[in-house]
């Protein structure tokens, strides 16, 4: 059954509005699949459609089901619908899968969706090991000679997708969707980047808003550099919460028991400087060695989870004691979304795209990021520089960003969950904390923790909180805790 359109849908939206989704099998594990059209300018309903990949697996209950739980995984860049088939359709728990059709939807430009494309695979490979510690003239040339390479690329391969691939698009693509579901409002549970589409969402729709929960929470109301900033901060937390953890363990290459973690950053980023003026072998059919650059990203991606730190410990000796870069290539390589044969999932150019339209750049060119050099080092001493350079990527772009940080209220809202972990690298527990004062209606959750995100990741009480919400409606008390 189709909802009743809300009176306020434009005229020419209502077409997309009352339009019924044709479902077929998928996959396994008894998945659906559909394709739902949205106008791909929603000032010009006119100008022709996107067409965005639609998932959902049936309620598996008898009782009567509660409605659809929409969810998205976050990026921006990462596919709804692989995390639904992998994760949230087989691994939410019973309860909540036996009273709600799971749905996921590929936002436009992700995966299924008319993805956005930008580079081949060497040539990504070649812009995954820049190095974003430059020490000369000739070094900061090649950072913004790879910058624009890529935007390049985007503007060359995705042109008339780039303008319309901003997070209130993609807000206004979840409305449709919830139209031709046949709910009268939304369900929903948005991760990292989904947190910040969610409260979008509340902030366009609030009347239609059910029970959303939004976990490891974004601070819409953040400049980018300041987002970076913060975020670098984020993972110099979740490095020192690993390498006081690593010291107690009989493998950690870092240091002893009697190793500070100051001690253990300093001996890491020197191994970093090793690596940068002789990369290591990796056995990568490509001829990839490992230099500082990827190092890097491996050794961030293993702080998104804490059940990863044991991995990292490994690649680390061997890389450092064996001279063998496998292990740290490898979790890059998870990073970027790479196969064993050198293609690469589009994440990382949608994750720009969407970032690059949704705010003004950071800065706009390398003099910039020298001036806030200072800021980036002092917040993380291991991973400021790098982090600081990174934030180039949007200097370049072939489209003005649309977007302009600003705070989301989302008044008259139902009750919304925030979550936010205090020791997360990716989203700081601060933007959690922001975002459920922004908010009329939040209900703000912590888990006292580490690693990205909280719900489905081991703490029993916030599980309990957030399924007892999703299933009776009933949020947590405003402030509690967990562990």
């Amino acid at each position: 059954m189709l909802a009743a359109l809300p009176r306020s849908t434009p005229a020419a939206l209502t077409s997309y509005y009352g339009q019924r989704l044709s479902w077929r099998t998928c996959g396994t594990e008894g998945f659906e699949c559909a394709t739902m059209k949205a106008p791909l300018d929603y000032g010009d309903p006119g100008a022709g459609d996107v067409r965005l990949a639609v998932a959902r697996k049936k309620a598996t209950g008898r009782a009567k089901p509660l409605g659809s739980l929409l969810v998205n995984p976050g990026g921006p860049g990462g596919s709804a619908i692989d995390y639904l088939t992998q994760y949230a359709g087989i691994g939410y728990p019973a309860e909540v899968r036996a009273r709600y059709d799971m749905v996921a939807m590929d936002p436009r430009g992700v995966a299924r969706s008319e993805p956005v494309q930008c580079l081949g695979g060497r040539r990504m490979d070649a812009y995954t090991q820049t190095d974003m510690t430059p020490d000369r003239a000739a070094e900061k040339n090649a950072v913004v000679a790879a910058d624009k390479r890529f935007a390049e690329g985007c503007g060359a391969r995705s042109a008339k997708l780039l303008r319309h691939v901003s997070t209130v698009e993609a807000a206004r693509d979840m409305d449709i969707l919830r139209a031709a579901l046949g709910d009268r409002k939304l369900t929903y549970v948005g991760a990292s980047y989904g947190t910040f589409l969610g409260a979008t969402y509340a902030g366009l729709f609030p009347e239609r808003v059910g029970r959303l929960v939004l976990d490891g929470a974004m601070d819409p109301s953040l400049s980018a550099r300041r987002m970076n900033l913060d975020q670098t901060a984020g993972f110099e937390t979740a490095f020192q919460s690993f390498a006081k953890d690593c010291v107690r363990q009989p493998d950690c290459p870092l240091g002893t028991r009697s190793t500070s973690p100051d001690q253990v950053g300093r001996n890491l980023s020197a191994f970093f400087r090793k690596l940068d003026a002789h990369p290591v072998p990796t056995g990568d059919p490509d001829g990839r060695r490992l230099g500082e650059a990827l190092a890097t990203t491996g050794v961030m991606a293993a702080m998104y989870d804490e059940s990863s730190w044991g991995q990292l410990r490994e690649a680390l000796t061997s890389a450092m004691k064996e001279n063998d870069g496998a292990g740290l290539l490898a979790l890059s390589d998870s990073y970027y979304e790479r196969d064993a044969q050198g293609r690469y999932t589009n994440l990382m150019f949608a994750n720009a795209a969407v970032n690059c339209l949704d705010s003004p750049a950071a800065f706009t060119g390398p003099d910039q990021v020298e001036r806030a050099l200072p800021g980036f080092e002092k917040a993380s001493p291991v991973f400021g520089e790098g982090l600081a350079w990174a934030s180039l990527n949007c200097a370049y772009w072939p489209v003005r960003a649309t977007g302009e940080p600003h705070r989301i209220v989302a008044k008259g809202a139902a009750p919304v969950v925030v979550v936010g972990t205090t020791r997360d690298p990716a989203t700081p527990y601060r933007w959690a904390q922001s975002l459920a004062r922004q908010l009329s209606s939040a209900r703000l959750l912590t888990y006292v923790g580490d690693g990205h995100t909280a719900y489905g990741r081991g703490s029993a009480c916030i599980d309990s909180a957030i399924d007892t919400y999703l299933l009776r409606g009933t949020p947590p008390t405003n402030g509690k805790r967990c562990s």
